[in-house]
């Protein structure tokens, strides 16, 4: 059994990692406030943008939509969006487990590479050569560190011109999006080419529209933007869930270790009372023993 002192000194350190826990606990939720209402209000606007997309994508002719048309390029780019840093729970690992499993089972005909926004998926996939870099992204692949919409865009660009390239034939954005501070979903959106409105019983769905100015300038301003938006959503999204899965972990942190402190503090009573008892049981024992 340990000594009064060990015991001690675990309740002292316990008791200090508490504070540290609680204390990101606070931040976190401070943080995800921020976050979450950046991400709700953009939402129904990249929702929106992406529906117009589609349509407009549908009534265009590929050979006029040069990021709906297919190439024959056999190569094929997964985003992997996750955070800086750890202490979230499954957080970061959920997304290393999804890109592992698209590169082995779904996209395992193609030659897949991998874009890491965020440290910790690229530390892990930086030691295969799945790894993807190019000169113009390394300015902004720590892009959590100063999350804007001009840093995004800058991101999407470069990943247009990748595809007008035809350096991949597909695009793939893999994050988690947020669902509540408890919750995140993991999602696997494909980036580009951009997909067509779906068709129901065979019959496009798309909108007949009135093009004003023509049609041409329209796909050449809106298509680009409407991607920096889905990108930009995506990465909202990853950092408010980032922080909802850091908060619930560093909240359950917390409780844990409060638990253990009590369990701590009545271990330490126990051994105390125990220590008092041989003593008070010593002296009476010299005690009779001097009367004898």
């Amino acid at each position: 059994m340990p000594n009064l002192k060990e015991i001690r000194n675990r309740i002292v350190s316990v008791g200090s990692t508490m504070q540290i826990t609680s204390a990101m606990k606070m931040v976190s939720a401070a943080k995800l406030k921020r976050a979450q209402d950046a991400v709700t209000k953009l939402r129904p606007y990249a929702a929106k943008l992406k529906e117009l997309l589609q349509n407009l994508s549908a009534v265009t002719d590929p050979s006029e939509n040069k990021f709906a048309k297919i190439n024959d390029s056999k190569s094929v780019l997964i985003v992997a969006v996750t955070s800086n840093r750890g202490l979230c729970g499954g957080f970061n690992n959920n997304i290393i487990k999804r890109v592992q499993y698209l590169i082995q089972n779904d996209l395992k005909e193609n030659d897949v590479k991998v874009l890491c926004l965020g440290k910790k998926v690229k530390d892990v996939i930086k030691k295969t050569p799945n790894y993807f870099i190019t000169e113009e992204l390394s300015a902004v692949e720590d892009i959590f560190s100063d999350l804007t919409f001009e840093r995004a865009s800058t991101i999407a660009n470069e990943l247009m011109e990748l595809y007008k390239q035809q350096q991949f034939s597909k695009i793939v954005v893999v994050y988690n999006r947020f669902v509540n501070a408890a919750t995140q979903a993991i999602e696997t959106e494909q980036f580009l080419p951009v997909l067509e409105v779906k068709q129901v019983e065979g019959v496009s769905v798309a909108q007949d529209y009135i093009f004003e100015p023509n049609k041409d300038d329209l796909v050449a301003v809106l298509i680009p933007k409407s991607l920096k938006i889905q990108l930009f959503k995506a990465l909202l999204d990853s950092n408010a869930s980032e922080n909802g899965a850091r908060m619930t972990a560093m909240h359950k942190a917390t409780d844990n270790a409060n638990d253990l402190q009590k369990s701590l503090k009545l271990s330490y009573n126990k051994a105390r009372q125990a220590a008092i008892t041989n003593e008070i049981l010593e002296i009476v024992g010299g005690a009779e023993a001097l009367n004898n």
